[in-house]
């Protein structure tokens, strides 16, 4: 990979490096033993300032698989809960460790500990994007779907971090992509802009609209995520009224290809933004999304953290 040392955003890596991070993780997941190795002797910091099932269980067990450490770490173990700068931690961490992953709970936070650190740093979750996700759920529709150019991506419900990270994702692997939203619920102004603007290079489209239906029509795989990210408990009432008419339902998945698939990035509230019929039916490939998060992130940790 001739990109960058940090995975911050997926406009961080060209639809080559994507390329090369599926190839990749496709050849570890079937030939994992020959990796086990690769990372001896490095040791990966997990900074993390939100709860985390996934990524927190993926990224360990993928340092442990090639055969380096991972150390998990919270804002209360550290001088952070004192006062330390992000600044000066990120000078310390790079000093004992060769790669950082950050769960953060600002986007700025992320931008800043990158800033200064002097070792590979991942976007592990921000408030802005997840592209780990992101690069999982892409590899998971090209492993399901074969080759990606010109088919179509619907997400369902709010245009939230998963969203910004999926709308740059489709730039990079030649999917169109229709976001339906509630109104006030759109995906930030600033990040459509740069979509739109790389969709366009890329011979993609890019449809924002508010019904369901429309965004669903044709697509080869539905996708949702909650309602109530992390952050936003507080507006739970105001979110459920909002999103009402946006669950993902086997009357929608009826409006996609008869084999679509329908992905969810977890954890997932059944009777909310999805039926327990369609997560839990024969379309649904939330596991194996799930499972492909260890695998890409075994690839982008030997990418990056070998450079």
């Amino acid at each position: 990979m001739n990109g960058p040392r940090n995975l911050i955003s997926l406009r961080d890596f060209t639809p080559q490096d994507v390329v090369e991070i599926f190839k990749l993780a496709s050849d570890m997941k079937k030939s994992g033993a020959k990796y086990r190795e690769a990372l001896s002797g490095q040791t990966l910091a997990m900074l993390f300032q939100k709860p985390s099932t996934r990524t927190r269980v993926s990224f360990q067990v993928a340092m442990a698989q090639l055969g380096g450490v991972a150390i998990q770490l919270r804002d209360s173990d550290l001088q952070l809960s004192r006062g330390e700068s992000l600044a000066d931690t990120a000078r310390v961490l790079s000093a004992y460790t060769q790669g950082i992953v950050g769960r953060m709970g600002s986007h700025g936070d992320l931008v800043e500990l990158a800033k200064h650190s002097t070792v590979p740093v991942i976007n592990g979750l921000t408030d802005l994007l997840h592209p780990c996700q992101a690069l999982a759920d892409y590899f998971t529709l090209t492993e399901k779907k074969g080759p990606l150019d010109g088919r179509k991506v619907a997400y369902i419900g709010d245009g939230n971090n998963m969203c910004h990270s999926l709308l740059y994702g489709a730039t990079r692997v030649g999917m169109n992509i229709a976001v339906a939203t509630p109104a006030g619920y759109e995906p930030k102004s600033i990040i459509l802009k740069s979509v739109n603007r790389e969709a366009k290079h890329a011979g993609i489209e890019v449809v924002l609209t508010e019904d369901p239906s429309a965004a669903a029509e044709g697509a080869d795989a539905i996708y949702t995520d909650t309602w109530l990210s992390m952050g936003r408990e507080s507006e739970e009432a105001e979110r459920l009224s909002a999103f009402r008419g946006y669950q993902v339902n086997a009357n929608l998945m009826r409006k996609a290809q008869s084999d679509a698939l329908f992905m969810h990035c977890l954890p997932a509230h059944r009777g909310q933004e999805v039926t327990a019929d369609v997560i839990d039916g024969a379309q649904s490939v939330v596991w194996l999304q799930a499972e492909n998060r260890l695998h890409v992130q075994k690839a982008i940790l030997y990418l990056l953290m070998r450079a």
